[in-house]
């Protein structure tokens, strides 16, 4: 199977567009990218998974994403230019198929015209020191991206007069100087006008062929010579750099996923879903801003020598205000094989007055390492390899049970994931995978024996994707186990890479299903015994991406079942329940996510009222901080100021990762009892 598996969720940094794609006026098509079109075209139709027919049905979805990924918020483009180009809503298809890439590239010249035009508007605004009313009563609509477009440039006037004294509102909120924020604002404003000037054809067509493969799955990508060099070295987890993987939204650059053993993920100060807003080089000197800049840029910006720190100021993904931002500063480093190994402990847990001890393994990712492999050598690093040895250092510490934990496991090398399965069973079917053109294979362990056939739990979360789901799907299948956590990523599909005659493409050509024929795509695997989520279901998973493709199932294969944990879960939740009713991190987690989804409700304007903006934020952040602080007294901790704080507190293993553990491994010496009752 290709390394390439988990591509997207490996590599989401290798997108190449963003809300404001710089460019100049009148940039051409040229022949390598019109040859590259071409090429695009027939490997869709022909090698991807799904029967790509690229016909006016598809023309007009096709030329939606377009507009939605140059200009989702209809912020620069008026009506009046839609309808000069409503030609493209049918004849897209012909532009890819036959390269005739002209009125694509004109559409995109009069957008950047549009926008190249609005910043000059908003710097000479600036130019003139306004002084900005934040005493009116008015609010600024947020993310409408299904509105009309505007028949004229005085509703977008209308529009950016808001957007301008929004952003000077927030600097007001976070503390800069009045005599600053306008200075700061047309910096901001003339740095994105500068990025515009250094665009090139190379950019029209990245956006044009990514709007073309975005609109059949997400997960599909036109790489660019540029893009695909860096691309490689993301697979190569040779990247110098902070260990996290990006992706746009909107205008902002979005952390979709942290490196297992990376920089960022070792500080515990970067999560999920955290938005970018400025990176700054080693631990004082000025912040660049880098909202609207496009996404290369700031992992450039990002990417540094071994050994120097950069900053990042980010907005926090509880945070339901951009002015809740703060600075953390992380040390870049080289993610190291070692640094992905599994590793083992053991949970001491008192039952009836005695002792009893539960093993956990935790594996951040499935890893191999390639070139010893390939090498021949004998002794090479894989996962399998390192979890047989926990397996028998657990069993010599007299373990009743082990835990497999996979949380925030993104996947990796599907034929470790095949023979850590083996462990497990003696022999048997572990994966479908189905190509474009229906035909399955049938992946299995062919090893006779197993590494451990005692009472096993796995525990798995919203970011637990691809080869963690194919894992923790077989152990479901085959009752050698349960599951536990939360719904998992989602990601069961597989790309493959292919030289094109100018840049690559990273293309769907199959589906992964479970021995039982169910889909591992965008349902993921639902647990036995559910936790409170950590992660919202609408920021991260595959069902949060546009054109996902959907669940559905195949013939099941002919497996022996091992267990049937399915006759003793009533029980299992039952004492799970009454042991958690009142445990502060499971009821904190619970409550987090109720409030998460009112505020996200809440939010769909913000107020240009300085003391109504204001009031607003200490109410929300009022009951944030209250949330934390009744987790920090139920626990005896001392109370925080801030609920940002928080984080501060946080390192590889949060106090929250360590309750669902310990309650893991509570479960699970529960279903040991309940199996072997004696």
């Amino acid at each position: 199977m290709s390394p390439f598996a988990n591509a997207r969720h490996m590599a989401a940094f290798a997108l190449c567009f963003f809300l404001a794609i710089p460019a100049l006026a009148d940039i051409k098509p040229t022949d390598d990218g019109r040859q590259a079109s071409k090429e695009v075209a027939q490997s869709l139709r022909y090698g991807h998974y799904e029967n790509v027919t690229l016909d006016d049905a598809w023309s007009q979805k096709a030329y939606k994403r377009f507009l939605h990924l140059i200009d989702p918020q209809h912020a620069y483009l008026l009506s009046s230019d839609i309808g000069e180009f409503a030609d493209l809503k049918v004849d897209f298809n012909d532009a890819v198929q036959n390269g005739d890439l002209d009125r694509v590239y004109a559409l995109y010249n009069r957008y950047q015209q549009r926008l190249e035009d609005r910043l000059t508007w908003l710097i000479n605004r600036l130019d003139q020191n306004p002084q900005f009313d934040f005493t009116t009563n008015e609010r600024l609509a947020l993310d409408d991206e299904e509105g009309d477009w505007a028949d004229d440039e005085s509703q977008l006037d209308d529009f950016w007069r808001k957007r301008l004294k929004n952003a000077a509102l927030a600097m007001s909120l976070s503390d800069t100087a009045d005599d600053d924020i306008n200075e700061q604002l047309k910096k901001r404003y003339e740095g994105q006008l500068t990025r515009i000037l250094q665009t090139n054809s190379e950019d029209v067509l990245s956006v044009f062929l990514n709007s073309i493969t975005g609109s059949i799955d997400p997960h599909s990508d036109y790489l660019s010579p540029s893009r695909g060099e860096s691309f490689d070295i993301q697979m190569k987890l040779s990247l110098e750099g902070i260990g996290a993987l990006l992706q746009s939204e909107g205008e902002y650059v979005k952390v979709s996923s942290l490196v297992p053993g990376g920089p960022a993920e070792k500080s515990g100060q970067l999560k999920p879903a955290d938005r970018i807003v400025a990176v700054g080089q080693g631990s004082a000197g000025d912040m660049t801003n880098v909202v609207s800049m496009r996404l290369d840029d700031v992992v450039d910006l990002i990417r540094g020598p071994k050994g120097s720190s950069v900053r990042l100021e980010i907005i926090p993904a509880k945070a339901v205000d951009v002015t809740q931002t703060r600075v953390v500063e992380i040390k870049r480093d080289t993610v190291k094989l070692e640094d992905q190994a599994a590793k083992s402990e053991v949970i001491e847990l008192e039952r009836d007055g005695q002792t009893q001890r539960i093993g956990v393994i935790t594996v951040p990712a499935f890893y191999v390492d390639f070139d010893a492999w390939q090498a021949g050598e004998s002794d090479y690093r894989s996962t399998t390899r390192d979890v047989r040895k926990l397996i028998e250092d657990l069993k010599q510490q007299n373990v009743q049970g082990i835990v497999l934990d996979l949380r925030s496991n993104g996947g990796g090398a599907l034929q470790e994931a095949n023979s850590m399965i083996g462990l497990f069973i003696d022999r048997g079917p572990t994966v479908q995978v189905r190509d474009a053109r229906g035909r399955i294979n049938l992946y299995g362990d062919t090893d006779r024996g197993t590494a451990y056939d005692g009472p096993l739990a796995v525990l798995v979360d919203r970011l637990s994707a691809s080869a963690s789901e194919i894992f923790a799907g077989a152990i479901q299948d085959y009752g050698r186990g349960l599951i536990l956590g939360s719904q998992t990523f989602g990601k069961g599909t597989v790309q493959t890479l292919s030289d094109l005659s100018h840049g690559e493409l990273k293309m769907t050509r199959a589906k992964f299903y479970r021995i039982s024929g169910e889909s591992t795509q965008e349902k993921g695997v639902e647990p036995d015994i559910a936790y409170p989520n950590l992660f919202d279901p609408e920021e991260i998973g595959e069902s949060s991406l546009d054109n996902a493709l959907p669940w559905d199932t195949v013939r099941p294969v002919t497996y022996r079942r091992y267990g049937n944990p399915e006759k003793y879960l009533d029980t299992l939740r039952e004492r799970h329940e009454a042991r958690v009713i009142n445990e502060p991190d499971f009821r904190y987690l619970e409550r987090e996510a109720d409030l998460a989804r009112k505020l996200r409700e809440q939010s769909t304007s913000v107020s240009l009222n300085l003391e109504q903006r204001k009031r607003e934020m200490e109410a929300q952040e009022a009951e944030q901080l209250a949330l934390e602080n009744q987790r920090r007294q139920a626990l005896g901790l001392a109370p925080i100021e801030h609920w940002t704080d928080a984080r501060d507190e946080d390192d590889n293993q949060t106090p929250i990762d360590q309750a669902q553990l310990n309650e893991s491994a509570e479960i699970l010496l529960d279903y040991t009892h309940l199996i072997n009752p004696s």
